[in-house]
């Protein structure tokens, strides 16, 4: 794994092994992933499109093109895989609620 994600191997690892992903499902079937990063910062991630909130994405990923992705999304790819992703229902306003935040931070 670190031969093909680089340096976010091993971190994205250790954030599966802390049970650091969530799954947050709503009635509608929509999902997104929620990351509680080392910092203790919670990033949403879309696995659908490939994108994380994290600074590390919007630098290495976007700006620089260093990496392919960061170690949040990382983690979620290797959660899946592993059956390893905590599940959380929510109800579509939650859900909404979660985006309409992000947007703010991002904002």
């Amino acid at each position: 794994l670190k031969f093909i994600f680089g340096p976010s191997a091993v971190p994205a690892l250790d954030l599966v092994d802390q049970h650091s992903v969530t799954r947050l499902r709503s009635p509608s079937g929509r999902i997104l992933y929620q990351v509680l990063g080392s910092s203790g910062k919670l990033y949403t991630c879309y696995s659908s499109c490939h994108f994380c909130t994290c600074p590390a994405f919007g630098f290495s990923v976007l700006q620089k093109s260093e990496s392919l992705l960061c170690k949040h999304i990382l983690a979620v790819y290797l959660s899946q895989a592993l059956g390893a992703c905590q599940e959380l229902p929510v109800s579509e306003e939650q859900l909404t609620n979660i985006l309409l935040a992000e947007e703010e931070d991002e904002g």
